[in-house]
């Protein structure tokens, strides 16, 4: 049995490449594909970029925004988010914190066939799960942010 340890204290300070107040720590990497969690600090913010791998942003604790291509969203604990290869996507927080965990998939690892739990729709690589377009965010149960309440989260 293997056990790897991360979360506060296994973190780099720096996180990764293109980020402003950001710690990361890979959990695992491989030819499948990486395995990371990221803790974002209030004001923090990963740049937009894009990547050749299917990738699902897993938000753990916390909350903050994400884009996709040209759409942004709320995202809280217990959400995830699907990021298309070469499509350019972001995380972000403003007064708030999230950890998340980032799952990127290596070439031909989006898993066709793959069932998402509880769901029993599939997932084609290189899509997000069913009745979802590439690239989009979808519609979820995320509050409206409203800048003037503060932090939704």
């Amino acid at each position: 049995m293997e056990i790897v340890r991360f979360g506060v204290g296994h973190r780099r300070p720096e996180g990764p490449a293109g980020s402003l107040n950001v710690a990361g720590q890979v959990i695992v990497s491989g030819p499948g594909g990486v395995i990371s969690e990221l803790a974002f600090g209030r004001n923090a913010a990963i740049e937009p970029h894009s990547n050749p791998n299917a990738t699902w942003f897993v938000v753990i604790e916390g909350g903050g925004f994400v884009r996709v291509g040209e759409e942004q969203g709320l995202v809280a604990a217990g959400e995830a988010v699907f990021w298309p290869p070469q499509v350019p996507h972001a995380a972000w927080t403003d007064q708030s914190r999230m950890r998340a965990i980032v799952v990127e998939l290596g070439a031909g690892e989006a898993a066709p066939g793959m069932i998402v739990e509880g769901t029993g729709r599939e997932v084609r690589s290189g899509s997000p799960a069913a009745g979802s377009s590439p690239g989009r965010l979808t519609v979820g149960s995320s509050p409206r942010y409203d800048p003037k309440e503060g932090e939704p989260f």
